[in-house]
């Protein structure tokens, strides 16, 4: 077999992208809906059928096309209208184009001679996202602005891989700015990471306050930090898992000032709200907090992973310095070569910010903020034709963009195996929630080419699908 050729070649590469999008085309319509059909175990057993020894003796040049058919066969379609579980948006084509590029150049942000261009576009990127939740609005515009805002004093972000990561950096950065005694306070509405986090970080056991109404009661909080021993890390959500419910985070704010608690928030699906002229005033508060958890694989419409950490002050990140002589030596550092090994708990890193900017770039602030509106009112418009329907209930209006609901009349049970069911047949896909003690079905609407004929289908399937 001759040596491969090298992606860096575009007649190699040309040729191999042709055949890439014939399978994707391929495997969509042998799928034909938003997901495999027949569930797990066949599934699995057509993609063993269809891949055969994944390590021959001798290779198979037929495995491209072979494989990216049975991935894409065999795959969720997020840009389906009926897959409508997660937050899991289907990612605009010039970001996957663009990660695309990413690929090709492969260069690796921890050290400069690796990614000479890519480092500074990283510091350009996160420098403009950090402006978004920390900038302050131009005198008199009030706090739901929509210009450009004032520079952001010397406030940075790190690129995640998403709001888990975000969110570990945010309490390891906490530790090392507090002590290894301080403890998270959170709400039951926080997302699993955060306590999770604790655990890695050995942190004292974190605080849950209840949240019986689906968001952290700034009373509540309070009570909580008055009966425990500080330093406190206190995280709010922008956007919860279940429900898409954002947190009072002005009052929040004020509560972690009065009481002196570093302040953290989760804003992994609602941080998308920023760009949007009409929403962003959801989030005012958001500029109170240490630290901000941002994921543009939700409401951003990237190729995972796209996450980002905002961070008030930068001083917090001399916590992540790390010296490495072969890639930040001393010498190189002060003779003026940047110094990124500080900038990740990972020590090779992808650049994911080049599909972000080129994102940016291409549909600017008023582009973006066009497809958050769109999303959410969809969800809008879903949740009116919920309320008017008598067969089904609705949870509440939507805050962002998820839309809990259920049949009506129907048990825990029947809407546990409806949802499965739409999942084995491939005809929807739906996410579950509990709240207010009730097993609720889930749309997370994140695809700006939904319809309201999605909508009507969507329900008819799930009311036809609904034991009696």
């Amino acid at each position: 077999m001759p040596t491969p050729p090298l992606a860096s070649g575009p007649d190699a590469l040309r040729p191999l992208l042709t055949e890439v999008l014939e399978a994707l085309g391929e495997g969509a319509r042998a799928r034909g809906g938003p997901l495999p059909g027949g569930g797990p175990e066949a599934v699995a057993e057509r993609l063993r059928a269809a891949v055969g020894d994944v390590l021959p003796q001798e290779g198979d040049p037929e495995a491209l096309r072979h494989f990216v058919r049975a991935v894409t066969e065999g795959s969720a379609d997020p840009a389906d209208p009926l897959c409508a579980a997660h937050l899991h948006c289907p990612p605009l084509a010039v970001a996957a184009a663009a990660d695309l590029a990413a690929s090709v150049l492969n260069p690796s942000l921890d050290s400069w001679d690796q990614a000479p261009a890519a480092s500074e576009l990283e510091l350009l990127v996160t420098r403009a996202l950090t402006n978004e939740v920390y900038g302050e609005p131009p005198r008199g515009a009030g706090n739901c602005a929509t210009s450009l805002h004032l520079p952001a004093a010397d406030s940075d972000a790190l690129v995640t891989t998403g709001g888990t990561e975000s969110n570990q950096l945010a309490l390891l950065l906490a530790r090392e700015s507090l002590g290894a005694g301080v403890r998270l306070i959170c709400g039951a509405n926080a997302h699993h990471s955060l306590p999770r986090a604790a655990w890695l970080l050995g942190l004292p056991d974190p605080v849950i306050v209840p949240t019986p109404t689906g968001t952290l009661d700034p009373t509540a909080l309070a009570e909580t930090l008055t009966r425990h021993q500080g330093p406190h890390l206190v995280a709010a959500t922008a956007g919860t898992t279940d429900a898409g419910l954002i947190d009072p985070l002005p009052e929040i704010a004020a509560v972690c000032e009065e009481h002196r608690a570093r302040l953290h928030i989760d804003a992994a699906y609602g941080g998308g709200l920023l760009f949007s002229e009409t929403r962003r005033h959801q989030l005012t508060g958001i500029s109170a907090a240490g630290t901000v958890t941002l994921d543009l694989h939700k409401l951003g419409w990237q190729p995972v992973a796209a996450g980002l950490l905002a961070v008030k002050a930068p001083q917090d990140l001399a916590a992540l310095h790390q010296r490495a002589d072969y890639l930040n030596a001393d010498d190189d550092t002060e003779a003026g070569l940047p110094d990124l090994l500080g900038r990740s708990l990972r020590t090779s890193r992808r650049p994911d910010v080049l599909k972000i900017a080129v994102t940016l770039k291409t549909l600017g602030r008023a582009g973006l903020g066009a497809l958050v509106d769109q999303v959410c009112d969809r969800a809008r418009e879903f949740a009116e034709l919920l309320d008017a329907h008598p067969r089904f209930e609705l949870y509440d209006r939507p805050t962002i963009s998820t839309v809990l609901f259920r049949p009506a009349h129907a048990t825990d049970d029947d809407i546990a195996a409806t949802r499965r069911h739409l999942l084995t047949t491939g005809r929807a896909v739906l996410g579950r929630a509990r709240m207010d003690g009730r097993l609720w079905l889930k749309a997370t609407l994140l695809n700006p080419h939904t319809r309201p004929d999605d909508l009507a289908a969507l329900l008819k399937l799930v009311e036809g699908t609904t034991p009696r």
